[in-house]
């Protein structure tokens, strides 16, 4: 039997915890994670954001790494996965406004399949 598969979206300044942490996990829990990002390919990456509490009223945000994508935005099938991830950031304030990026969306919650 395979691995249950986990698809992530992802995108240029997603925060890096809530990228480097849940993929980790769910890889040593056993799950398959494929990390996409619209118009990028698998073999490209995207580079993280670190945001900090630091004494100030609001958080800092630094520069966090580069995340290597492992599978291509527009080659995914997305019958294959069983949930969907979108970790914070910036990412998701400019990926909502991709019209395929809502699509993916709608197809989990129309199948019933959990997003976080």
């Amino acid at each position: 039997m395979s691995a249950p598969s986990i698809l992530v979206l992802a995108g240029d300044y997603v925060e890096d915890y809530e990228l480097m942490v849940p993929y980790h996990i769910m890889l040593t829990i056993g799950y398959s994670v494929d990390v996409v990002c619209p118009d990028k390919k698998a073999g490209e990456f995207v580079r993280t954001s670190i945001h900090d509490f630091e004494g100030d009223q609001t958080y800092t945000e630094k520069r966090g790494h580069n995340f290597l994508l492992n599978a291509t935005f527009s080659d995914v099938n997305l019958d294959k996965y069983e949930g969907l991830y979108i970790p914070g950031g910036r990412a998701p304030e400019y990926l909502r406004l991709n019209p395929k990026v809502l699509q993916v969306a709608q197809h989990f919650f129309t199948n019933s399949k959990p997003v976080a």
